[in-house]
């Protein structure tokens, strides 16, 4: 297992970006930074910059003025990079599905490692995706070890 792996498994740094959501799932995502969920206790750190970053957040129904964005702060996360949809408009476009500005969900976008459902996703679901998220790394690089 590489270095930065280990690390990222560690203490994973997360960086949010909304692609054009209604704000519920952000207002839940700064919830979880409060000292009743404290996911700092986990390590998880919220990062500044995506370059600094090794887990990408995305909340929103992803529309046509954020696809661009989204490929080009994708394409600086340093590698190995993690990818969480948040809420319902994230996962499947939620009430946007019929609109014009929303052409195609998230994961035609870009790869999706895990999916947090709910409009808005209680603090605790999200804890326990970045906890699914991690163990599923873990299992990974154990299979490749066998």
């Amino acid at each position: 297992m590489s270095l930065k792996l280990k690390a990222l498994l560690k203490s994973p740094w997360v960086f949010h970006l909304s692609t054009g959501s209604c704000n519920n799932c952000d207002i839940e995502i700064l919830d979880c930074l409060t000292p009743r969920f404290d996911i700092e206790r986990f390590g998880i750190l919220l990062a500044g910059s995506i370059k600094h970053a090794d887990v990408l957040l995305t909340t929103g129904s992803c529309n046509r003025q954020s696809v661009v964005r989204l490929k080009r702060l994708y394409e600086q996360v340093p590698k190995p990079c993690l990818v969480a949809a948040i809420g319902e408009c994230a996962l499947s476009r939620g009430m946007f599905i019929h609109s014009y500005n929303c052409p195609v969900p998230l994961d035609r976008i870009i790869p999706v490692d895990v999916y947090i459902p709910g409009c808005p996703p209680k603090p605790e679901a999200m804890i326990a995706g970045i906890v699914k998220l991690i163990e599923k790394v873990k299992a990974g690089q154990k299979r490749k070890k066998k």
